[in-house]
């Protein structure tokens, strides 16, 4: 049971699940314009769960590709679990992503377009099963970059203003 504002303990409601993130993409809401944006299931061996649920996990350099209609997740780091004995994971191996074949097709056509790529935006648990949130997205150029901060920093003013109002 969760708790509420007052401390009391609140019933969760069916369709909310629990969710757990173990790791986010955090440099790619800054290098990339985000499109769409996709929930899919990760294929782990024993050992990389275990690491996962432990939180150690890094998306820094991973990437996602369309490799005879599967996709694969590239450069995720789950490290090495240190309780396994010599049969653990190598860290960085691709790993499968798990979506409906309509899915893969829909991703495939706007992936396959000038400029776009398939980023791994973050790494949870849902109802206990691991994820991966992936998106299309289109890469920013530095004066697309500066142009964000600018306007977040704005909008970061406005929200300060307007709280301080009241």
């Amino acid at each position: 049971m969760a708790k509420n504002e007052t401390g009391k303990k609140a019933k969760v409601k069916a369709d909310e699940v629990p969710i757990k993130v173990v790791a986010r993409n955090r440099r790619a809401r800054y290098e990339f314009d985000l499109l769409d944006k996709l929930e899919a299931g990760i294929v782990l061996t024993g050992t990389e769960v275990k690491s996962l649920r432990a939180g150690k996990a890094s998306l820094e350099e991973a990437y996602a590709s369309i490799d005879r209609d599967e996709v694969w997740l590239h450069g995720c780091d789950i490290p090495e679990y240190l309780q396994a004995n010599r049969m653990n994971h190598k860290p960085k191996r691709s790993r499968k992503l798990l979506l409906h074949r309509s899915e893969i097709a829909k991703v495939a056509s706007k992936a396959t377009d000038r400029g776009m790529t398939l980023v791994p935006l973050s790494i949870y648990f849902k109802n206990g099963i691991a994820k991966v949130e992936i998106s299309v997205a289109k890469g920013r150029k530095t004066y697309d970059k500066r142009d964000a901060i600018k306007k977040q920093d704005a909008k970061r003013d406005i929200d300060r203003a307007s709280r301080s109002r009241y």
